[in-house]
């Protein structure tokens, strides 16, 4: 078969996609009610949200195929996002492209096929919505159309996804976005036999920047303190805010005593932001630290009501 060409653009296509934070996550309602009516407007037996990661077709929504995943050289969703509109195949046993295809000679036994490119609102090209059969098929000007609709939804869908796991005022993970993240780094470091750490991080005195400075300071005092987090941790580890002034993160492959020197490290570097730009006040903070023992089953919520403990006791000992 022909393979789609990888696009001129793929690693900001495939950063964007990353960004999104959907990859492996769990079937949800709002992308399976679209594909449960795209089954039954166009009556095929197969419907998908599909993403095209790097080397793979990742389905978030898969109704009427039980996989998962497809490679993506075997795809045809990876032609699909090279354009702007329906990429359409009325009988892929007799297009030139397709006709070897192990999708075509093998299960599902693909014939038709029709998929809309899904965009992330910066405009890159994240997957598709597409309908499958069995038997060739013919698309009409409406049929289009319609599919382009519930593409158009599946796009929605994706944006408010991003919108409900990021922090607006700071753009790195709010609560629900840490979670998501921390989970899958843990589920890694138990595969691997790896240490983590848990820092809770609660800015000092945040109340008198607000009061002597106004709201807009306060706000750039936090932008400042999670700029910082994301220059000094490391790309493994894991961060967000969890509201307010309070901040939290994951130290994996760190135990206890590496995950201080980190955290230490992190607070020098924030000294010398604070220098940089010249505040007219200090941003302080309090922490508390946890091992999160990965050699056993391990509970996020848990491990933050703990370091959070620890760190209102550390707080109390500073003041």
């Amino acid at each position: 078969m022909l393979a789609a060409k990888i696009p001129d653009n793929e690693d900001e296509r495939l950063a964007t996609l990353q960004a999104l934070e959907v990859l492996d996550t769990e079937p949800e309602e709002r992308f399976d009610r679209v594909t449960r009516t795209a089954k039954r407007l166009f009556d095929v037996p197969i419907a998908l949200v599909s993403l095209t990661d790097s080397n793979r077709q990742w389905f978030k929504s898969s109704v009427g195929l039980d996989i998962k995943e497809i490679p993506r050289k075997t795809s045809f969703c990876g032609h699909a996002v090279l354009g702007d509109q329906t990429f359409y195949v009325s009988d892929a046993s007799k297009d030139s492209r397709f006709v070897d295809s192990p999708l075509v000679t093998g299960p599902p036994y693909i014939r038709f096929y029709a998929g809309y490119p899904l965009c992330a609102a910066d405009g890159e090209k994240m997957g598709t919505l597409c309908i499958i059969d069995t038997k060739p098929k013919r698309l009409e000007a409406e049929d289009f159309l319609a599919l382009k609709d519930l593409a158009g939804m599946i796009e929605h869908e994706l944006v408010a996804l991003q919108l409900a796991s990021k922090d607006e005022l700071t753009q790195i993970p709010n609560r629900r976005g840490f979670a998501q993240l921390a989970a899958r780094s843990l589920n890694l470091c138990q595969r691997r036999q790896l240490p983590a750490s848990l820092a809770y991080l609660d800015l000092d005195k945040f109340k008198a920047i607000n009061d002597n400075f106004g709201h807009a300071e306060g706000d750039r005092a936090l932008k400042l303190f999670s700029d910082q987090m994301q220059a000094s941790f490391r790309d493994s580890d894991v961060y967000g805010r969890l509201g307010g002034d309070e901040f939290v993160v994951l130290l994996t492959g760190s135990d206890i005593t590496t995950a201080t020197e980190i955290i230490d490290r992190f607070s020098q570097d924030l000294l010398l932001a604070i220098k940089r730009e010249q505040l007219d006040y200090s941003i302080n903070f309090s922490h508390g630290l946890i091992d999160c023992n990965t050699s056993q089953a391990f509970n996020i919520d848990e491990a933050l009501r703990e370091a959070d403990r620890l760190m209102y006791q550390n707080k109390r000992c500073e003041t």
